[in-house]
């Protein structure tokens, strides 16, 4: 298969500068793009920020759970996630190098749809229905990722034929709407880094590059070729270790093919460093920048000058209503159905993961309005404070990345 990918209509955006990242790591120039998980208004506006600052790409991982159709827990619908990007992108400058994506694409990773029980054919057209929104609204990116089953028997694996067959059906949809819409071209990204996808195996790895590539041949599609294809590289919700040494190996099975590595559960990493010396292509970092945005808070209520704003509390009972916190127990938590029968440590953790559900919630909007009213007259302020806390976040990772500055490389090597 050609390593060059070219789409008949022009090379989409993020293959180009997949390339170009392929091309400086050669020279010892090494560089991974970070996509942020817009999963609030304040992570959204600190990452434009963060951009415009440091003169580098921006990605926006959204989830199905963040945004859709139905407004996601942001509620923002895909063109309203564009727009407000845009928006931000007027006020600081930064009209350039951002890129909105979707983020795990796939049946049943909407929360609703397991919740809903939805049958195969339903959640793959409430999914076909949103990667057409997508594509319509200006998404760059699309992770193809059909690696959860839940019509099978509990306890079983997906089979990598069928994750190839419903990755390939889902791409050929996604490009059949492409050109119906007359959309620019936009790349993809698949895999996961799910055991249950069972792409963690280095012969199922390999096994699903084949078949996806025979598979999008078959229909036509030899030219499309995902930029990024998602990795297991040590880390998952409970682990911080980046192995740099499985990533290279990871790198090298797929950089003959003009892809890229690219790693989830990056948030809290202990060697964020490790990823561009390693050769990684991508990172998605998402929930750290909620504790981010909830540690601001929680520090400017300590602050309270006034009436209390009872924000904490107002926000735990949020969570507590929400029930979404449930999908995050362990399997000794099981069963648990009040947050303050979990250990302190746990319900900290549990309400700073689930505090992105119910930062749009009436209650918590007002309770939020409040607060920072009783640190400071002038609100402004009290929000220009939680932005700052999120973008040193943020900026922890665009310089372990060494992205700073990057805009002008990237583009220089391209040339």
């Amino acid at each position: 298969m050609s390593t060059q990918h070219i789409h008949a209509a022009g090379t989409p955006a993020l293959d180009g500068m997949v390339r170009r990242l392929i091309a400086l790591y050669a020279e010892g120039n090494r560089k991974t793009l970070l996509a942020v998980c817009p999963n609030s208004d304040a992570v959204l506006e600190a990452a434009v920020r963060v951009a415009a600052k440091e003169r580098m790409p921006m990605l926006f991982a959204a989830t199905l759970n963040q945004v859709d159709r139905d407004g996601g827990y942001t509620g923002w619908t895909p063109a309203a996630f564009v727009a407000r990007m845009r928006y931000y992108a007027g006020v600081y400058d930064c009209h350039e190098a951002l890129y909105p994506c979707l983020d795990h694409g796939g049946p049943w990773l909407k929360d609703v749809h397991t919740r809903d029980n939805l049958s195969l054919d339903q959640t793959m057209g409430e999914l076909k229905e949103t990667l057409a929104a997508c594509i319509a609204a200006g998404y760059q990116l699309l992770h193809i990722d059909p690696t959860v089953d839940r019509s099978l028997p509990a306890g079983a694996s997906i089979s990598i034929d069928t994750v190839v067959a419903r990755s390939v059906e889902l791409i050929v949809h996604a490009e059949g709407e492409r050109q119906r819409l007359g959309c620019a071209p936009v790349s993809y990204e698949v895999g996961t880094e799910e055991v249950h996808g069972g792409l963690a195996d280095a012969s199922n790895f390999d096994r699903f590059l084949d078949g996806l590539r025979a598979g999008l041949a078959e229909n036509g599609l030899a030219d499309v070729w995902p930029c990024f294809i998602v990795g297991k590289v040590g880390t998952d919700l409970h682990t911080t270790f980046f192995d740099p040494n499985v990533a290279a190996g990871l790198r090298d099975r797929v950089a003959s093919l003009g892809s890229l590595i690219k790693g989830h559960y990056t948030d809290w990493v202990a060697n964020a460093d490790a990823y561009p010396e390693s050769g990684m292509g991508g990172a998605n970092v998402g929930p750290e920048f909620t504790d981010a945005e909830l540690e601001a808070l929680l520090e400017l209520e300590e602050r309270e000058a006034r009436t209390p704003s009872a924000f904490s509390s107002t926000l735990e009972r949020s969570v507590q209503d929400s029930n979404r916190w449930q999908k995050w127990l362990l399997p000794d938590e099981m069963g648990c159905t009040v947050l303050a029968d979990l250990s302190g440590e746990r319900r900290r953790w549990i309400v700073g993961t689930c505090a992105r559900y119910v930062w749009q919630t009436p209650a918590v909007l007002e309770a939020r309005e409040r607060l920072y009213r009783s640190v400071n007259e002038d609100i402004s302020v009290a929000h220009e404070y939680v932005i700052q806390r999120i973008m040193q976040s943020i900026t922890h990772y665009a310089r372990a990345f060494n992205l700073t500055g990057s805009l002008d490389i990237l583009r220089a090597a391209g040339d």
